[in-house]
């Protein structure tokens, strides 16, 4: 399959309907990619396909031939959202981190705190209580004007 990676043209041989997730760690090398419940419940493996937040557990690789994929990776030089999880409390174990903050990054640049909670909202946290995760989102967006 060719597509774009965090960027880059690439091209993968994987069997088609093996997990977008899967490729990504096993045959890309990109770990930061994380698998919570491997079930599409808990937005751990959160990816950017053609900008918008999907469920890398759930995409069979056949359907990615042609697409732009982020990873957590491929947000490196965005450094402003990453260090406000870390500033504001937003990230402790470190499993949601990486799909939470490729969630946020595909919120509109000024969004209100409803639009981040329903745009957040199939990401699971069980450290946090959210609030820290909501403030780094504001704080970040707040930066970034």
């Amino acid at each position: 399959m060719k597509f774009r990676l965090n960027g880059r043209a690439v091209e993968v041989s994987a069997h088609p309907m093996k997990r977008l997730l899967d490729v990504l760690r096993e045959e890309c090398g990109l770990t930061g990619t994380k698998e919570g419940c491997g079930e599409g419940e808990c937005g751990a493996c959160t990816v950017l396909l053609d900008g918008e937040p999907v469920n890398s557990c759930l995409i069979p690789f056949a359907q990615v031939n042609g697409s732009r994929i982020v990873t957590i990776e491929g947000l490196s030089a965005q450094r402003t959202l990453q260090e406000a999880f870390v500033t504001e409390g937003g990230a402790q174990c470190g499993i949601c981190t990486p799909g939470m903050i490729l969630a946020a990054a595909a919120l509109p640049k000024a969004a209100s705190l409803d639009q981040i909670r329903t745009g957040l909202a199939g990401n699971l946290c069980r450290c946090t209580g959210y609030e820290g995760i909501y403030r780094a989102v504001k704080k970040a967006q707040r930066i970034s004007r």
